[in-house]
């Protein structure tokens, strides 16, 4: 399977897949520090950047057997590998089926909501797809005003005035332009539901990372994550929101290269919060509103 990406830096490889209207480019914030560390491979899905999508109807699980195709096209299976949101979806399933992956740090990940929260993400997300192709021909305007980045990327960041103006355009015409957006969306939202795998089942260190501000997907949903899987350890971010590492790049490279390092995943775990206060965080956070 062809997927567009980028190879950059050298060492021990590190697969990262982005979210949901992303592309390569929604990791510029941590891209050079990784690859000052590792050699990082950054693809784009099909049907998003510049890869073309899928022959047949896109899924989680078919993207998943894109994704594993394109690692065993170019040696890269068992590699480490990081996901944002729908990446973090992908790579949490490619855990799941063992012997694709090694460590994985899954960002925020979609699909671990109660039906209300289904509903609210599905309708957020088409709402701000249909803002965006309407203002298309205005987005760079937008993007370059701190107040034009605070009003199209709140869903995203706890702090989208500070976001560079080229990485929130990036974003921004990817939720616009993406040819799998509209069919994906709806299967991520309503089609299939996340499956988990037993304890000790996964046998490579597993992190899921949840900013403590994610609106979108709100860090109550932790519990359920760990519930389904049972084997990962919980990251709790402060002041960040669905995307740590727009919010908090150099937390967040420390957290991939503690777990896909040498590090042991108890080493890893001695940094976290505890899964409570994660989720307790969580009704502050929606009481906010968007």
């Amino acid at each position: 399977m062809h997927l567009n990406h980028v190879r950059l830096g050298s060492g021990k490889p590190l697969l990262l897949v982005h979210g949901l209207g992303g592309s390569w480019r929604s990791w510029t914030p941590v891209l050079e520090p990784l690859a000052a560390q590792r050699e990082v491979i950054a693809v784009d899905l099909p049907g998003f950047g510049s890869s073309a999508p899928l022959p047949h109807p896109p899924s989680i699980d078919a993207l998943a057997d894109a994704l594993t195709a394109f690692l065993d096209a170019h040696g890269l299976r068992g590699t480490d590998a990081v996901g944002s949101s729908l990446g973090a979806r992908i790579v949490l399933e490619l855990a799941r089926r063992g012997g694709v992956l090694g460590a994985v740090v899954a960002l925020d990940p979609g699909g671990f909501w109660k039906t209300p929260q289904q509903h609210a993400f599905f309708a957020s997300v088409w709402l701000s797809v249909r803002l965006l192709s309407l203002l298309g021909p205005w987005l760079p305007a937008l993007v370059r005003s701190r107040v034009g980045r605070a009003l199209l990327l709140s869903r995203l960041s706890a702090a989208p005035s500070a976001l560079p103006a080229d990485v929130a355009l990036d974003e921004m015409r990817g939720y616009a332009d993406a040819r799998a957006m509209d069919r994906l969306l709806y299967q991520l939202a309503y089609r299939e539901p996340q499956r988990g795998a037993a304890k000790g089942s996964i046998r490579h260190p597993l992190v899921i990372g949840w900013g403590r501000s994610d609106r979108l997907c709100p860090p109550d949903q932790a519990r359920r994550a760990l519930a389904l899987f049972p084997d990962a350890r919980l990251h709790g971010f402060d002041r960040c929101g669905h995307f740590p590492h727009w919010d908090a790049p150099a937390a967040t490279v420390r957290l991939i290269l503690e777990t896909t390092g040498t590090a042991s995943r108890a080493a890893v775990a001695d940094g976290e919060p505890a899964p409570p206060a994660l989720v307790a965080s969580a009704t502050r956070c929606q009481s906010a509103g968007p």
